[in-house]
């Protein structure tokens, strides 16, 4: 299992930077479309659609994401334009931040097909417009906010498993400890110190260190939102993995849950930034 899961990881790892740096944004986009529509289908299947109507979910997102890049005046230069980018991830900030944190806490079912699909697709869109717009305007930016979440999650992981002992959220997610969250808030704080003082960042005045690692600590915080979220979906469908599409690895929502909730709020502080 050990083997299977290194060989799924060096390759998505090795597909996924290339297409970072080597595309150019409007095939990034496409790419990344497609890909992501894998985790709509599996989002369906756990609110309860049959893999039919859950495959023509998927197909409906990869057509309005494909009109929202023929229809909005998507450019290789800037990507997407700000009115569409506003909206779609501060509907989906919204619902992670405000939503999401009420429904976890009152254990609302997930078993409500339509709907819940509906709620997956704006989703993954979001997340993907987050992506697409991010990796237009830098795929090193892109790549930094991404690494917010992944270390956010290792460090949690190893300080849970070390010191963990109280339980998150026993009845969504038996495995995670409050101490594992902190150790991860403490090395996603060391983190954004470290890319404030080595990374083009540091040059920019307008930027002070407090809001920047404020920031980061923001987004880990959420990041633990989406985990939570997949893991709630997860539960009330009565599976461990949201699929078998990455081979010791689960689905591809068990991999972008905690990106869910961050790229569209990052890509939303980078906007406001921008003006």
């Amino acid at each position: 299992m050990l083997k299977q899961r290194v060989i799924t990881a060096v390759i998505l790892a090795a597909v996924f930077f290339a297409a970072l740096f080597a595309l150019p944004p409007a095939y990034f986009a496409a790419l990344t479309l497609v890909a992501l529509m894998t985790a709509v289908y599996e989002w369906a299947k756990l609110a309860g659609l049959q893999a039919a109507a859950s495959l023509g979910a998927a197909g409906g997102a990869l057509l309005l994401g494909g009109a929202l890049l023929l229809a909005t005046g998507f450019s290789a230069a800037r990507g997407f334009p700000e009115a569409p980018v506003l909206a779609l991830c501060g509907a989906a900030s919204a619902f992670w931040i405000v939503v999401a944190p009420l429904w976890l806490f009152r254990g609302w079912p997930t078993r409500h097909p339509a709907g819940m699909t509906a709620l997956g697709v704006i989703a993954v869109l979001a997340l993907w417009m987050a992506m697409v717009q991010l990796q237009a305007r830098s795929p090193w930016l892109l790549l930094a906010v991404m690494m917010v979440v992944w270390i956010a999650d290792t460090a949690a992981y190893f300080a849970g498993r070390k010191f963990g002992r109280r339980k998150l959220a026993p009845t969504i997610s038996p495995g995670k400890s409050w101490e594992g969250v902190y150790g991860g808030l403490l090395c996603v704080f060391a983190y954004a110190m470290l890319l404030l003082l080595l990374s083009p960042l540091a040059a920019h005045a307008t930027l002070s260190r407090p809001l920047v690692a404020a920031f980061a600590l923001i987004l880990a915080l959420v990041s633990v939102i989406g985990d939570l979220f997949e893991s709630w979906l997860k539960r009330q469908a009565g599976v461990k993995d949201s699929g078998t599409t990455l081979p010791g690895h689960g689905g591809v929502l068990d991999r972008i849950d905690a990106l869910l909730p961050t790229l569209p709020l990052a890509t939303l502080f980078i906007a406001l930034l921008s003006y």
